[in-house]
């Protein structure tokens, strides 16, 4: 089962979390067939938006956006909570653009330029927008580039998705380290060092404890306690009650002529991909409901 460990230092002047988004990302490349590139791509989009998700209370909602300038890559879509549950997509999900000699897939080039675009649903009459550029496209780099600009709390993040030689994935998860207002610059120099000296994330999340291993590259010598631990997962929210909401947006006219048209609707859910049919029936009943 995925999940984070949430943990601070014993002084207060650090938080970090860990994840293994292994599952998560599995489900996302099952349900979206994805190839290579776009694996990791959504891949690492969906653990950066549990990373978000982690830093939310309550029923409130975080929405990702990746939006490369490159058209043809189209933007990657994700939304999570506060429970660790995400769902996403991406427009393009058949890239397969290359891989480095050690076999890492390529992801960056494909992404940036572009925007990466945070909507935080806190329950309030308007969502609060915060965006930045994408500065390297490799998603880790750009979460830790937000967090630090817009949201004003320095931050180190890395991501990854790992896959086998089938291109499945094999491995996915991520950390981020947040410095909190007491660190002294003497401290930030030393974890900065801990992540700079930090075994590739891949290779961490194989080991046999991986998110503790993880914690404690971070943290090297210092001390610290764990907060919380839960679990995260690939999950979507739709229901036909749902999308019958959105058909009855369309309008009494709009419903009507798919109904001289077709006799009924399917509609498929963009983060899960899953079917809801409308009879004839459904449609007329949607359209006495809304006068």
């Amino acid at each position: 089962m995925d999940k984070i460990i949430k943990t601070i230092s014993n002084n207060g002047h650090f938080r970090a979390y860990a994840l293994d988004a292994t599952e998560t990302v599995t489900t996302a490349q099952d349900l979206h067939h994805t190839w290579s590139t776009s694996t990791v791509a959504l891949g690492r989009t969906l653990i950066a938006a549990q990373i978000l998700g982690a830093n939310q209370k309550g029923n409130d909602k975080i929405t990702l956006r990746i939006l490369p300038d490159n058209e043809q890559v189209g933007p990657i879509i994700v939304v999570a909570d506060s429970h660790g549950n995400v769902k996403g997509y991406m427009k393009n999900n058949e890239i397969d653009y290359k891989k480095t000699s050690t076999g890492e897939v390529i992801v960056g080039p494909i992404l940036a330029p572009g925007w990466f675009v945070v909507v935080k649903d806190m329950g309030l009459k308007n969502p609060y927008t915060g965006q930045v550029p994408l500065v390297t496209g490799e998603i880790g780099e750009d979460l830790a580039y937000y967090l630090t600009t817009s949201e004003q709390t320095p931050s180190a993040v890395g991501l990854n998705v790992l896959l086998d030689g089938e291109d499945k994935v094999k491995v996915a998860g991520g950390f981020l380290v947040q410095v909190m207002p007491d660190a002294t610059e003497e401290e930030i120099a030393r974890f900065e060092e801990h992540v700079q000296k930090m075994p590739a994330i891949s290779q961490i999340l194989e080991e046999e404890n991986p998110l503790k291993s993880m914690l404690d590259a971070i943290y090297g010598e210092d001390e610290y306690k764990i907060l919380e631990e839960s679990p995260l997962a690939f999950k979507c929210d739709c229901s036909k009650e749902r999308f019958a909401e959105g058909l009855a947006s369309l309008g009494k006219d709009e419903i009507q002529a798919i109904i001289d048209e077709d006799h009924g609707a399917e509609v498929t859910c963009q983060f899960c991909t899953k079917h809801y049919d409308f009879s004839q029936a459904d449609l007329e009943e949607i359209i006495n409901a809304n006068g």
